[in-house]
């Protein structure tokens, strides 16, 4: 039996903060499911979670490596696919629902529906909201983006990852990542 979420019509941002459902997205001021999540999607979701947590662990920098975590930005309730807090925000926020801003490092892997302006927007939307670095990953096409305050790069198959101001020393091979 499959059951689904009751959520008022008049559920607001705050109400998101407190309460967010499973698999929605705050958006423009409604509950948006997130979908079009593939097989694909999902198996890189976990690896690259898996992959940062391995690797704050063993660099000792801490921190914690989450997916479909909720966070608030200057204006939505977002759950990226893939989210790293440092330490000191955990700190500073402790055990939290959803976290009052962006993570400082997030990856959207890229759904067969999403439309390419909306990725771009919504990677805006975090870096504008205390992200400092974002992943958008491709995997039908291949491609990986990264995203800073300050540059953005594009790698493919063949070439080497690495994180650009959060998770320092972090990298993986594009098609490891993407296998």
């Amino acid at each position: 039996m499959v059951t689904a979420a009751v959520v008022p019509a008049n559920f607001s941002l705050e109400d998101f903060m407190r309460n967010p459902p499973e698999k929605m997205e705050w958006v423009d001021g409604e509950l948006v499911e997130k979908n079009g999540v593939t097989l694909k999607h999902s198996k890189i979701q976990l690896r690259l979670g898996s992959d940062w947590r391995d690797y704050m662990i063993s660099s000792g920098q801490g921190g914690e490596a989450y997916t479909d975590v909720p966070c608030r930005t200057n204006k939505q309730g977002r759950r990226p696919d893939v989210a790293y807090i440092t330490p000191e925000l955990l700190e500073q926020y402790g055990e939290f629902e959803t976290l009052p801003q962006s993570f400082p490092l997030v990856a959207e892997i890229v759904s067969p529906t999403d439309l390419g302006e909306d990725i771009f927007l919504k990677a805006r939307e975090y870096l504008d909201s205390g992200c400092l670095e974002v992943w958008l990953v491709f995997p039908e096409s291949r491609w990986i983006i990264v995203i800073t305050q300050t540059q953005a790069l594009m790698l493919t198959t063949g070439e080497v990852i690495s994180t650009q101001t959060v998770l320092p020393g972090f990298n993986v091979a594009v098609d490891e990542l993407l296998a």
